[in-house]
């Protein structure tokens, strides 16, 4: 499928935000399977960026990549200003990573997790309890600080492992689907928790299957397919790019109905329900259109409802072609 790449906007409110994530041209590669073709990402400081993709799109290579986990075959990144090849400790002094999968040590309580991360941190004494204690209160996790970390909830480790995260004080957060396996309320008490840090001003890379999450959650979305950005855009720009959406009249007067569905030639008609469905992309250019024709011609509908595709239509026509790769990738 040819890609659908959205133009980025011009910045019109004065000088462009600086870029947190910067990268031109990543290409990783396993043997001879290709991972990342070539990817650009501006991502500016204090946003949210989503990656979406199927199993296997090579959403956690870009995250390890520009984590400075592994290195990229081609291409260049800068991260907070800093390259990954040229700076990767000034990369990492930076940056703080949830991963797919916990980093939380069961054997330890939620607070030796804490000062652990702490100590890795190179904080002295004092200041690293400051900051573990601190941070299990702002996580709710107080009560349980002195627990076995293994008699946590799903939940409760997920927030811990963001907790212990965030001990160096990051400025840019890479979360590698950070919500996969948790019940509806601990994924919406970790949507929470990540608009409090984008409100500090911390920037965070997500990765995630949840398409909600990246319709909740990010400023810009990407997709990544086959190794491509197959689109980028916001989650409403996104959406208009698949066909479908459209808008409904519904009368409750037959003979405003057979009005407008003479008028209106487009629109596929309901006669049981006496309404009208009428293509759209759901812009405001084009209801203020619409209504404006409705006013001049005196016609009135007794309901107007907006269609619009969904993050879940974008992904599937986007992604329809993928091939799933190992997990781990």
């Amino acid at each position: 499928m040819p890609s659908l790449v959205m133009p980025t906007p011009k910045w019109s409110g004065g000088p462009q935000p600086p870029a947190a994530v910067s990268a031109v041209g990543l290409r990783k590669s396993y043997g001879d399977k290709l991972v990342l073709d070539g990817i650009d990402l501006r991502i500016p400081a204090g946003s949210v960026f989503a990656l979406l993709g199927p199993n296997g799109a090579g959403k956690t290579t870009a995250v390890k990549i520009l984590s400075t986990l592994i290195a990229a075959d081609d291409g260049q990144a800068e991260v907070a200003g800093h390259d990954i090849d040229t700076s990767p400790q000034a990369v990492r002094a930076v940056i703080g990573v949830t991963g797919q999968f916990s980093a939380v040590d069961g054997l330890i309580t939620g607070e030796e997790n804490m000062l652990l991360m702490a100590d890795l941190h190179h904080l002295p004494r004092g200041e690293g309890r400051r900051a573990a204690a601190g941070l299990l209160e702002r996580f709710d996790l107080t009560g349980a600080a002195k627990k076995p970390a293994s008699t946590y909830s799903g939940g409760m480790k997920r927030r811990l492992d963001l907790a212990m995260t965030l001990v160096g004080n990051p400025r840019i957060i890479f979360l590698d689907e950070p919500t996969t396996g948790l019940d509806p309320r601990s994924r919406h008490n970790m949507w929470n928790i990540i608009r409090e840090l984008v409100a500090d001003g911390v920037t965070v890379f997500l990765t995630t299957q949840h398409l909600d999450e990246a319709d909740e959650l990010a400023d810009r979305i990407a997709v990544l397919n086959n190794g491509r950005i197959a689109a980028e855009g916001s989650a409403d720009e996104l959406k208009r790019l698949i066909p479908g959406g459209h808008v409904r009249l519904r009368f409750s007067d037959p003979a405003a109905y057979r009005s407008a569905a003479v008028a209106l030639g487009e629109g596929t008609r309901d006669d049981e329900t006496l309404s009208l469905r009428i293509p759209s992309d759901g812009s405001q250019r084009e209801l203020r259109s619409l209504l404006d024709w409705l006013d001049s011609t005196g016609i009135e509908a007794d309901e107007l409802t907006v269609h619009t595709p969904d993050l879940d239509d974008v992904f599937f026509a986007l992604t329809s072609s993928s091939q799933p790769e190992e997990t781990a990738r």
